[in-house]
């Protein structure tokens, strides 16, 4: 399904952001505190927009699975390879952002 392609790719650009934003947070913690708080703030909205996102990705497969059945194992196959790059990409954000938080 297409719209679960674009809804991969707009994760994938919300990880993207969220670790952008708290790396640039850590290194600039000492000499600009209030951007640093902020871009960390800014890191946190990022990842919770993926979780919204990955909430919606869920519901369709859901949806698809009570009203058509399993979906084509071919588009499975992609969607179970790009979530867990995605959980990889979840957990070095989370981990940054408790690098920022205990620094």
């Amino acid at each position: 399904m297409k719209i679960i392609e674009t809804l991969s790719n707009k994760i994938e650009e919300e990880l993207c952001d969220a670790r952008s934003y708290v790396k640039m947070a850590i290194e600039v913690k000492d000499e600009y505190p209030e951007l640093s708080r902020t871009l960390y703030n800014i890191s946190t909205q990022e990842m919770e927009h993926m979780n919204l996102l990955h909430g919606e990705v869920t519901q369709i497969i859901k949806r698809y699975r009570e009203t058509n059945g399993d979906p084509p194992a071919d588009m499975m196959a992609v969607y179970d390879y790009l979530h867990k790059k995605q959980i990889e990409k979840s957990l070095e954000v989370k981990m940054l952002q408790t690098t920022y938080k205990e620094a």
